[in-house]
């Protein structure tokens, strides 16, 4: 059986006080989230305060990008060993900003899952469609594309080492969200294909819905048989509201 893992994407926002006090309400709340996995990807600069606030909590904490060079005249990159300095444990690879926004290919973003993996951190991909792509029919074919640059470079053996998230791009900061059905039907597209490699590798696979998840749908879209929890955007910002979600995924 999956355990339903919800990972809190904090993007680009924080301040040491604010997030102090969301840190410290995760915290104190821990121990009521024991039957799913719970963890925060957060700004390079808050990795240190994250560490110190939630270790020994069973919350997990992580970074929101990484380089898939080790060390070298990168300036203003972020390598592995430096997350794995401040105890990282997730690092989110492939999102849709960083594609969109900051031209990350499909063969970069292989990059990065196998660095990732090869330092032991556990790398959230994200994959999928544009409002575009979507209403032209080709989200299966964006997805398997994505897909498959990662498993050209890592294999589906890879797979076991890493989560999934699907975001559809066009549900990401809008107040849309795709249906429970339609969120559904793209997660049960991922594990077929995966299935149709390594059926025990797809079984296992925790693949997480983005796109505006909120307490008030969580627990409706959490339900669907192949949607295994979420990587929350601007609602992981409040404590009150992702610590609903997180619930929801019990």
């Amino acid at each position: 059986m999956r355990e339903k893992l919800v990972v809190g994407n904090w993007k680009m926002h924080g301040a040491l006080a604010a997030n102090k006090l969301l840190l410290d309400a995760l915290a104190a709340q821990a121990a009521s989230l024991k039957g799913m996995s719970c963890g925060v990807c957060v700004p390079y600069p808050y990795l240190s305060q994250a560490q110190s606030a939630l270790q020994g909590t069973g919350i997990d904490w992580g970074a929101q990008n990484m380089s898939q060079h080790e060390k070298g005249a990168f300036t203003g990159e972020v390598s592995t060993s430096m997350l794995q300095d401040f105890g990282c444990r997730y690092v989110i690879i492939g999102h849709s900003e960083r594609r969109a926004l900051y031209g990350e290919d499909d063969a970069t973003v292989a990059l990065k899952v196998e660095a990732a993996q090869k330092a032991g951190l556990v790398p959230l991909l994200c994959v999928g469609e544009t409002l575009q792509e979507r209403e032209t029919g080709v989200t299966e074919s964006v997805i398997a594309r994505q897909l498959d640059a990662v498993l050209a470079k890592v294999g589906v053996s890879g797979l076991s080492k890493a989560v999934v998230a699907y975001e559809p791009v066009w549900a990401i900061g809008t107040g849309k969200t795709a249906s429970p059905d339609q969120a559904q039907a793209v997660h049960a597209f991922i594990r077929n294909k995966i299935a149709a490699l390594d059926g025990k590798v797809a079984e296992n696979l925790v693949i997480q819905y983005g796109g505006s998840v909120k307490g008030s749908n969580a627990a409706e879209l959490f339900a669907m048989p192949d949607i295994d929890g979420g990587l929350i955007g601007g609602a992981s910002l409040d404590a009150n509201e992702f610590l609903t979600i997180c619930r929801a995924a019990k």
